[in-house]
């Protein structure tokens, strides 16, 4: 296992450059980590065969006792970066327990002059303006909260938006980072932080949406040196369980990097220097005991993000005055929060309004499916509130567990009460 300086090699529509520690697509640069590269090069000079993981981590951290999950890490992004999977297209192929295998056909062509020079040439390309994903569903609701929360970033340059999981604070975020992508003269960098089970890995995954290599080990310093140059805004995505890194991050981004703002989202605020905090109310519905029609119901955020999601199911059927009561009580039950609507939402094709009102309990918001492409933690309720619990300290967990001996509303004495009964 060798290392080879003065080879291309080339496969798909990729070419790997040894010497120059370079990736291209079809000529543009693909930008990963010094790590993530070296994996990849490894693993490309021995394609076909099966490199064991200690072999990698010899290999890519030297004298360095390291866990296994930053090898899983890298391997994830560098799946990533080249489309595995997408489009029958497979790369890397995981033997489990033993370690990876390259597993695409591999030409190996000598280095030229030509080659080096195009690689200058798609490294030295700017950024895009954003990196932003797509929305694939219009935003209803919030049209004065965008606003607001868009003043408050070119304002105070660090806003965090906090609420609870599924009240759609990524959806308010990347609105607001879209009406700002011109406002800054380096663009909008979105940084999805859900996936980043490790604290160590936050400047990392950063740089990765900064399209830019840092050092593993102490990634900071180039982070800072990079963004100190530039007018940027950085969206920092599900930041809550990873929480104390992204404060230290913040921080050293502030102080040190004088024309970039930040937009965050977590459950709780990250408590940082120069933070300025926007609590995501739920949508509003209609009080109890009013009886509005279907034109007047619709004027309440929570009730039309829910026709909008139901009749997108019942291939554009009409509702009628009839069913805004069952609607708004629908919506009263689920809080006005957006995703739990939309998950209930999506099962009127199957059960109808009526027959969903009478089964909602419990058992069936909790276990209700989202959309197969949701992320893990969105697909249904017990997940989503699998995953806050999840975050709770041990004392936080008991007292929860506590207090849902309530079924609906309760005084701050009888919480107490329950809370410290240590004979419970």
């Amino acid at each position: 296992m060798n290392k080879v300086f003065d080879q291309t090699y080339e496969f798909g529509p990729f070419r790997l450059l040894a010497s120059r520690h370079a990736l291209l697509r079809d000529g543009r640069a693909v930008r990963l980590g010094s790590r993530a590269l070296e994996i990849l090069l490894l693993l490309v000079e021995n394609a076909g065969d099966l490199v064991g993981k200690e072999a990698l981590l010899q290999r890519v951290w030297p004298d360095t006792i390291v866990e296994e999950g930053a090898l899983r890490t890298h391997i994830g992004a560098l799946r990533k970066a080249l489309g595995d999977g997408q489009e029958e297209a497979r790369y890397i192929l995981n033997v489990t327990g033993r370690g990876y295998r390259f597993v695409a056909p591999v030409t190996m062509v000598p280095l030229t002059a030509a080659a080096e020079a195009e690689t200058e040439t798609a490294y030295s390309a700017p950024l895009a303006q954003h990196n932003l994903p797509a929305r694939l569903n219009r935003m209803i609701g919030r049209d004065e909260v965008v606003p607001a929360v868009r003043q408050q970033v070119t304002q105070r340059r660090f806003v965090t938006i906090v609420g609870p999981g599924g009240i759609g604070k990524t959806t308010v975020a990347l609105a607001v980072a879209e009406g700002l992508v011109e406002s800054f003269a380096g663009g909008v960098r979105f940084v999805d932080l859900s996936a980043v089970s490790d604290p160590m890995h936050v400047p990392n995954a950063l740089g990765s949406a900064l399209e830019i290599s840092v050092v593993v080990e102490n990634p900071l310093p180039g982070l800072i040196d990079f963004l100190r140059r530039r007018q940027m805004l950085l969206v920092l995505d599900n930041c809550e369980h990873v929480i104390d890194a992204v404060a230290r991050l913040a921080e050293a981004i502030l102080r040190r990097a004088p024309d970039i703002a930040l937009l965050a989202t977590s459950r709780e605020p990250i408590r940082a220097e120069g933070e300025r905090i926007y609590r995501l109310a739920p949508m509003a519905v209609p009080p109890a005991g009013t009886g509005l029609a279907v034109a007047e119901a619709l004027r309440y955020p929570a009730i039309e993000l829910f026709a909008e999601r139901a009749l997108s199911g019942l291939g554009g059927s009409e509702l009628t005055d009839g069913d805004a009561a069952l609607i708004a009580e629908t919506c009263r039950r689920l809080d006005g929060i957006p995703l739990a609507i939309e998950l209930v939402a999506a099962r009127v094709d199957q059960l109808g309004l009526r027959g969903l009102a009478a089964m909602l309990d419990d058992h069936f918001l909790v276990s209700t499916q989202g959309r197969r492409t949701s992320i893990a933690r969105h697909r249904t309720l017990g997940d989503l509130m699998g995953w806050s619990f999840a975050l709770l300290s041990p004392i936080e967990q008991t007292v929860l567990l506590r207090l849902s001996v309530f079924r609906g509303r309760f005084t701050l004495k009888g919480a107490v009460a329950v809370a410290s009964d240590d004979g419970a």
